[in-house]
């Protein structure tokens, strides 16, 4: 009787069609009391628990969704015709080269660890580039040079310590990268010779993890360093490469985000992207012989992101983010003037760059129906050409659904008004006429937005299980402000998930959409959400999947990694104030169980370095022990994700089965 129900609750493989027999469970079950501990069941670098074998039909549409391809931009090459980009054929994203508008994709890296960019050498006599590789997302990532010209890569980094924040001279005759070597909770940079990587030397050493490199000057005489503090705070620094000087370039008691900066032409000034006493970040020009900005771009009312430029630095692309859609401009570094690019698709246009020439710019594009793919824009003509067409698998994309952005009112006010919330709502084309379940799914971060992109899991719920998904940017979320970004900060921590209860207000309203059937879902700190929904919502909340969520901020505070501690706390609060621990506590889900009701899923990768493991561990046995139905997924060589398709394949049937179970019926 234990190897049938052990066996009934592995991974199912491709022959394993025969559903779970439930009656002959619970029968078991009666008669035998202590058969009800759930066991975990180990297949592979999967551990499950309560999950039950996916039918081989489930698996075969699965794999249709599963099978979508994108592509995404990772540079043009510089001494021959063509750029890299990176898709998935097998297991994992590789970097591939394409050489012509809908050319071969050659597979150029074969790592069983996903490689998800890599950096072309600026050197045009050099054919090669570097990509970082980490074992199991750990995070400690390394960094490799690969050779185009021989097919072969070396290892540039000493193998076992965090590496961040890469960064090749103009020449492309060295490297600059930041490393945890000497201290875990530290980020220090080190200049390094491609070619002698053993020769790598400690440039500068600093205190904390929220160091980076943000541009070289032309002349590689000077850096631009930052120290990321909070998303509403960071500081710049100007770094003298021979006298090893780092001087402050900004007034450090003002709360201000730096997000980009980099050196002009003749290395005279900077163009630095901040939100100084602006709600929206903006383009700007700091003399560096004045000290000072002698130039501000005029309020768009949207933040400004990606700004690139050419290789002489003579034209500049930026993207404005309009309630998460993309809008292009060109600007002129010495006049200022710059004007909105015609001929973009509608969507969301990602990393960016310009061609050798400057002629034409490369960029990635996707949409809430379109998985993404490489496009080359014209700069003269204003044409875009298409250069990846990533398969669909045996999907018709005219079948996928395009989501509209829509507003609802909070529980406060904003200058006399209900506050708004942003989202997004997908709907099923076909509803028969009945009213539809709804999955709630809540980004992580916080300071991160919901934006309208491709999802496959989406498209799946949409076609396959009739159900709408709604994405809110609750409060805490970044793209509207930096007022709005801080108002889930510390001890207003519940008023976010006060949104989600407004939102189910809203859901109430819509004669389409059924209030009795709702899921909350959500990944990161998004999952800690779902959570928190289920204790304090959970009388509204049919059931919840978290995936790799906090299910106690104080616990998570004092065990995720050393240099995310302080960056983190700047969020959540000090869990090391005894009143902010009271408060941490109060809150955390783990610690209201008795209000926790309703069927939980949960996602774990064992290696996570920013939630780790203990946090759905702990939350998965206090359910267990109190009876409440959970089911839970575990992948030995996963971090903060799921990078490894077979583990998607799994967790995501998984889902599929849990929300046909408890949301659905």
């Amino acid at each position: 009787m234990w190897a049938e129900i052990n066996f009934r609750y592995l991974p199912a493989h491709k022959n394993q069609s025969k559903p779970v027999n439930m009656k002959k469970v619970l029968l078991l079950l009666l008669l035998f009391p202590a058969l009800s501990i759930a066991q975990r069941v180990e297949v592979g670098n999967l551990v499950t628990e309560n999950v039950p074998a996916l039918p081989d039909s489930l698996q075969a549409e699965l794999d249709r969704y599963n099978n979508i391809r994108t592509a995404s931009l990772s540079g043009w090459l510089k001494k021959e015709k063509g750029m890299l980009i990176v898709t998935r054929f097998a297991e994992t994203n590789q970097i591939h080269l394409v050489r012509e508008p809908l050319g071969y994709r050659k597979q150029i890296t074969f790592e069983k660890e996903p490689l998800n960019w890599g950096s072309v050498c600026p050197d045009s006599t050099r054919n090669g580039f570097i990509y970082s590789k980490d074992v199991g997302g750990n995070e400690k990532f390394q960094y490799y040079y690969f050779d185009l010209d021989k097919s072969e890569h070396k290892l540039l980094t000493d193998g076992t310590s965090r590496h961040a924040s890469l960064g090749w001279s103009h020449s492309g005759k060295r490297i600059i990268y930041s490393n945890n070597r000497r201290s875990a909770a530290d980020m220090d940079f080190y200049l390094c010779d491609p070619d002698k990587p053993e020769k790598a030397e400690m440039i500068l050493q600093r205190t904390g993890g929220g160091w980076g490199l943000s541009n070289w000057s032309r002349d590689e005489k000077q850096l631009i360093i930052s120290e990321y503090i909070s998303v509403t705070k960071s500081n710049i620094y100007l770094f003298d490469l021979a006298s090893r000087q780092l001087t402050l370039l900004n007034d450090s008691s003002k709360d201000v985000a730096f997000t980009e900066a980099f050196f002009d032409a003749d290395g005279k000034g900077l163009f630095i992207v901040n939100d100084e006493d602006r709600e929206f970040s903006y383009l700007r020009y700091f003399d560096l012989a004045k000290k000072e900005y002698t130039w501000s771009m005029v309020d768009m009312g949207w933040n400004i992101q990606g700004v690139t430029y050419n290789r002489d630095r003579s034209k500049m692309i930026f993207r404005l983010n309009k309630n998460g859609y993309s809008e292009m401009f060109s600007m002129d570094p010495k006049t200022y003037l710059f004007k909105k690019l015609a001929g973009f698709p509608e969507g969301i246009v990602g990393n960016f760059s310009f061609s050798p020439d400057s002629k034409q710019l490369v960029y990635n594009l996707q949409a809430s129906n379109m998985s993404g793919d490489v496009y080359v824009y014209d700069i003269a003509s204003g044409k875009s050409t298409r250069w990846t067409d990533s398969e669909n698998g045996d999907l018709n994309r005219n079948d996928f659904v395009a989501c509209r952005p829509f507003y609802y009112n909070s529980f406060d006010s904003l200058d006399g008004k209900p506050r708004q919330i942003p989202a997004l709502i997908y709907k099923p084309k076909k509803t028969e006429g009945k009213k539809i379940p709804v999955l709630i799914s809540i980004h992580g971060g916080p300071e991160s937005q919901s934006t309208p992109t491709f999802s496959s899991q989406t498209q799946f719920y949409l076609k396959n299980l009739g159900i709408a998904v709604i994405v809110p940017n609750v409060r805490g979320s970044t793209g509207y402000g930096k007022t709005f970004t801080q108002l889930d900060n510390g001890f207003l921590r519940m008023n976010s998930v006060k949104d989600i209860e407004y939102l189910l207000n809203w859901i109430a309203t819509q004669p389409d959409l059924d209030t009795s059937r709702i899921a909350v879902m959500g990944g990161s700190y998004g999952g800690g959400m779902v959570l928190m929904c289920m204790t304090e919502l959970g009388n509204r909340i049919r059931c919840g999947v978290d995936l790799f969520g906090s299910s106690n901020f104080y616990t998570f505070l004092k065990n995720t990694s050393s240099y995310r501690q302080d960056l983190r706390r700047v969020e959540y609060g000090d869990e090391r104030d005894p009143e902010m621990e009271k408060f941490l506590q109060k809150i955390a889900p783990l610690n209201n169980l008795d209000r926790f009701t309703k069927p939980l899923f949960v996602y774990q990768g064992k290696n996570d370095p920013r939630v780790p493991l203990s946090e759905s561990e702990q939350i998965v046995e206090a359910l267990k022990a109190k009876g409440n139905p959970v089911w839970y997924v575990m992948a030995k060589d996963e971090g903060h994700g799921l990078g490894k398709k077979v583990n998607r394949e799994f967790t995501y049937g998984a889902i599929v089965l849990f929300l046909q179970e408890f949301l659905i019926k």
